[in-house]
């Protein structure tokens, strides 16, 4: 059985545990520098953040169902900051009314032996991947640009490739349960970022 879909949301301070809003899109190489100047004139930052994260996806399968996974996620050109340990919801996209799919977020900090601790509670590495990108923040809404690459050797991200032509977009906001108005200042924003990016409420179940 396949993970779900790649999430890639940036190593960042704190515990959260809220609903996670999201819409994705991705850009072709060819057009990143346009997008990038599009989100610096409508984004607070001007010059955005950067990143450069290795995250492992972990399972742990039981008798029936669905295996339970968890994200393992540390940056690469911060090596002292703490890990991240990250469970995300199954995604609830059944609301046509709502313009972007929801689902339970947690993220929380934690130390550097969390592989070590995941291995030991009887979960196994499925996949891992480096993500490397920009943060755009728009008020509470958070946008994600990102290439990702595969690691050509297992726990070696000095040696990696690109997965594709194209980068990951990822729109987001983190809200309590129910504020479903989130998605229409969502929804509005992703319009000013067309043609360049096309950004979608994207069920998972399609993609296994």
């Amino acid at each position: 059985m396949e993970a779900p879909p790649v999430t890639v949301l940036p190593v960042s301070g704190g515990t959260i545990n809220m609903m996670e809003y999201l819409l994705q899109g991705s850009v072709l190489d060819q057009s990143l520098e346009s997008l990038l100047h599009r989100l610096r004139g409508l984004c607070d930052n001007m010059e955005p953040d950067t990143f450069v994260d290795h995250e492992m996806v972990f399972l742990l399968k039981g008798q029936q169902g669905s295996p339970f996974i968890l994200r393992a996620r540390h940056s690469l050109d911060r090596p002292n900051a703490p890990w991240h340990l990250r469970y995300l919801g199954q995604p609830e996209v059944g609301d046509k009314s709502r313009h972007a799919l929801v689902r339970n977020c947690v993220d929380v900090a934690v130390s550097h032996n969390l592989t070590e601790f995941l291995s030991e509670m009887g979960f196994r590495m499925d996949h891992e991947f480096v993500a490397k990108g920009h943060i755009f923040r728009k008020g509470a809404l958070k946008v994600v640009v990102c290439k990702l690459y595969r690691l050509l050797l297992p726990g070696n991200t000095e040696s990696t490739e690109n997965l594709s032509l194209s980068n990951l977009v990822e729109l987001s906001m983190l809200a309590p349960a129910g504020q479903d108005t989130v998605s229409d200042d969502m929804r509005n924003f992703a319009e000013q970022l067309k043609p360049l990016v096309h950004l979608e409420k994207i069920d998972p179940k399609r993609l296994m």
